[in-house]
């Protein structure tokens, strides 16, 4: 007997339902995001007893490297840190913000914080701006519950994995995690796999660059290794100098113009020109 058709399993393909809705989202002004091009490396994998991120220095505006030495693994909690990777402002502003939020919650429990609560709050965040905000990271922390790593995406979604790679330099780093990582790894092994994968960023991805920043998470300790690597030392120094002693660049004139207050009849109020 031959089965029902409505037993039969749906046929795939391409949806095309929600092309009406889309255009009328678009004809009343919501647009997605448009992508912009950002360059980092970062980095994270879970060892033996912790946690162990990673990231490069390398600020950029464009093809403009603006800062060769800017610090990208954000402090989130004692015992929890992540890594950004997108528009710095961005990542400053949204890690910081949900950084105070879990200190008050430390405040009203006198807890330690979890990592779930970070991720919780980063992605529920993330997520109300639709990929607006520009922001991908990757957290990490121990608690009560032991080691986590998770990666946050812009628009809201998470991944939970033993390692992570995020930003324009991931699949160089990705490479390196791939053939290497192995479960069980001391915390020697952990740090020198992590520079490795964030060199290979820096070395394979025009938008990465500058030094190596590893931050180790293990239970009740945590190490910030500012510029534990610095595979791009400076070989090369002019033999002009820059060193221009007070009063090499004379001062042709002078002009000082004083400030006068008035009274706004209008507002009644004070104001300086």
């Amino acid at each position: 007997m031959e089965k029902s058709t409505l037993d039969l399993p749906q046929k795939g393909g391409f949806s095309f339902d929600l092309c009406r809705r889309n255009d009328m989202l678009a004809r009343k002004g919501a647009h997605p995001p448009s992508i912009l091009k950002t360059g980092t490396t970062i980095v994270g994998l879970v060892f033996k007893d912790g946690v162990v991120l990673g990231a490069d220095t390398r600020a950029t505006e464009g093809p403009i490297v603006a800062d060769k030495n800017c610090e990208k693994i954000h402090f989130m909690a004692p015992n929890i840190y992540c890594c950004g990777a997108g528009t710095a402002a961005d990542t400053e502003a949204v890690t910081d913000m949900i950084s105070s939020q879990l200190h008050l919650h430390r405040y009203a429990t006198g807890r330690e914080s979890r990592v779930v609560t970070a991720l919780t709050l980063l992605k529920t965040h993330l997520f109300s701006y639709q990929g607006h905000v520009s922001a991908a990271l990757v957290l990490g922390g121990v608690d009560v519950t032991g080691p986590h790593l998770h990666t946050i995406y812009p628009h809201g979604s998470t991944d939970t994995l033993p390692f992570a790679t995020m930003g324009s330099g991931s699949l160089a780093a990705m490479a390196v995690f791939e053939s290497k990582y192995k479960e069980g790894l001391t915390k020697e092994e952990g740090i020198q796999l992590v520079s490795e994968a964030i060199c290979s960023g820096i070395f394979n991805d025009l938008g990465s660059g500058s030094n190596v920043d590893v931050c180790v998470i293990t239970k009740g300790k945590t190490e910030y290794l500012r510029n534990h690597k610095l595979p791009n030392p400076r070989t090369y120094v002019s033999s002009k100098g820059y060193n221009f002693t007070k009063g090499h660049t004379e001062v042709l004139s002078t002009k000082i113009t004083p400030l006068k207050s008035k009274v706004s009849v209008a507002e009644g109020d004070v104001m300086e020109e």
